[in-house]
């Protein structure tokens, strides 16, 4: 199977990871929308929400769990989670995923959500969120 994010959840592609439990793996997004963009991906391949509608309650602690350490870190003052089904929706790779966007007071509402953050380090970042205490 070509699928990336398979890749990634087997270790065959490095990725950002800052969550992982039995059912899920969250890793940073490398083409982030704001500051702590993260998928949260079953760790069995699903191809969207609609074929298998029981693999988002399967996810759905990790989409909490992760949500909560976004906005921890990050400071974030809320957070936006969206889920794509199908080509036409915008979903790029084909194994569910939910985007967490962390958001930001200087870029409120859904057109905030649309204003990409610019020039994001993604190893800071990452080190924010990962590090203790």
């Amino acid at each position: 199977m070509d699928c990336l994010f398979c890749a990634i959840i087997a270790g065959d592609i490095p990725s950002r990871q800052i969550y992982a439990d039995d059912a899920a793996v969250a890793f940073l997004d490398i083409s982030p929308w704001h500051s702590g963009h993260t998928l949260v991906v079953p760790r069995r391949h699903v191809v969207d929400v609609l074929s298998q509608p029981e693999a988002l309650s399967e996810i759905a602690p990790a989409i909490n769990a992760t949500g909560q350490l976004l906005t921890e870190k990050l400071g974030a003052a809320g957070l936006n989670v969206l889920l794509n089904s199908g080509a036409v929706a915008g979903q790029e790779v084909f194994h569910l995923h939910a985007h967490l966007i962390p958001r930001y007071a200087d870029r409120p509402g859904m057109a905030g959500l649309m204003m990409r953050e610019p020039d994001i380090d993604l190893d800071d970042v990452h080190r924010r969120i990962t590090q203790q205490g």
